[in-house]
């Protein structure tokens, strides 16, 4: 049994306070971020502490280097690169060596940016790949070795605890039952958020009733069932082995779909592609995405839409890219799967998550916000 009780997570870590300034950047290594969520401050101004917090995941390695300011934190930098570190961990149980150094330099990258902006205090995590490969303790051993990194395997229920610390403060206050859902390269987080919030700085992860990771990602779905030509044969095989893992989750947040203004929220490039799409973006604008809500049909356009595509129309797409066009429909196969057991009529997009909540948890481990340590 996954389920815990508010009891048990009491002593972890808030979401943050908030704030309603917004700025943009566009930064090297991945697509151009164009602002941070309400509660980022986006730029430099002045010396402060800066927190850095990577996440290597089975498909992407990305970094958020951030200050604290009075009412959340400023990011300073990012970096976002597509590795595919998990890619064939299907059939061998192994990560491959194309692999590993494709990720060892993406994580070199990330180290000398960390460097540059002399970071105080670094939190860095590998989540599913590494959980399952047979050669993942050698892997973060050759990390720590050749580039100066300390990579830490969090388990299943720190990455969905993290993810939901990282994009709860998007939930409709006025919500009293959201599911939120992480969907990764070879994992999928979920959880039950049961309750209305009691304002915007509470723990989120307090309200957590049950959650769940299931075993499966848009790179692990798309080497079993292909991600090159998906029919909709195809589609809905993948959304029906989908189903099947999220049958014990289903079950135990049956009830989340039938509490007030009940509502789903999503974060993975999944649901920031689907979105992208609805709005017709010419080019991915992060400040037009994360927040945004979705009726139930425009999803259901958004990923009807993509069902119509050829690889290569996915690959042209600048929302989407070559990286990831064989990878998009798994998700949504994903997406479609979670929507059918838990029908609602909202999705709100959420584009950030687990760096978001690995820095909010080591500025409020640290105390910034009290007493005035952010200068």
């Amino acid at each position: 049994m996954r389920d815990e009780s508010a009891a048990a997570v009491s002593a972890r870590p808030t979401a943050g306070p908030q704030t309603s300034r917004e700025g943009s950047r566009t930064v090297t290594g991945g697509r151009p971020i164009e602002s941070y969520p309400p509660h980022y401050e986006t730029g430099r101004s002045g010396r402060r502490d800066a927190y850095a917090a990577l996440d290597l995941g089975t498909n992407n390695c990305r970094l958020l280097i951030a200050e604290p300011t009075p009412n959340g934190f400023r990011v300073i930098d990012a970096f976002s690169r597509i590795v595919r570190l998990g890619e064939g961990l299907g059939n061998s149980n192994r990560l491959t060596e194309a692999a590993i150094e494709r990720t060892v330099e993406a994580l070199r990258i990330c180290r000398g940016k960390m460097k540059t902006r002399a970071v105080a205090r670094s939190k860095v995590i590998a989540t599913e790949a590494c959980r399952l490969a047979v050669n993942g303790a050698e892997f973060v051993a050759r990390v720590r070795a050749e580039v100066g990194l300390d990579l830490e395997i969090v388990d299943r229920q720190t990455e969905a605890y993290l993810a939901v610390t990282g994009c709860a403060a998007l939930a409709d206050p006025l919500a009293e039952s959201v599911v939120i859902f992480d969907i990764g390269g070879g994992s999928t987080e979920i959880a039950w958020l049961d309750g209305a919030a009691a304002n915007p700085s509470t723990d989120p992860t307090l309200r957590i009733r049950a959650w769940d990771s299931l075993p499966v990602g848009v790179v692990t779905l798309a080497e079993r069932h292909g991600g090159t030509e998906v029919t909709r044969l195809t589609f809905e095989g993948m959304v029906e082995e989908v189903g099947d893992l999220l049958s014990p989750f289903a079950i135990r947040a049956a009830a989340a779909a039938t509490a007030p203004a009940f509502h789903l929220l999503g974060t993975s490039g999944t649901v920031t592609t689907l979105a992208a799409m609805h709005l017709r973006l010419a080019r991915y604008e992060r400040r037009r995405v994360d927040g945004l809500w979705m009726s139930d049909g425009e999803v259901s356009d958004a990923i009807e839409d993509l069902l119509d595509t050829r690889l290569d129309q996915r690959a042209d797409n600048p929302c989407i890219g070559r990286d990831r066009a064989d990878l998009v429909l798994a998700g949504c196969a994903i997406l479609e799967a979670i929507r059918r057991v838990f029908p609602s009529e909202r999705l709100r997009i959420a584009d950030r998550g687990l760096r978001e909540g690995l820095l909010m948890n080591m500025m409020r481990e640290d105390g910034v916000w009290r007493r005035g340590r952010y200068r």
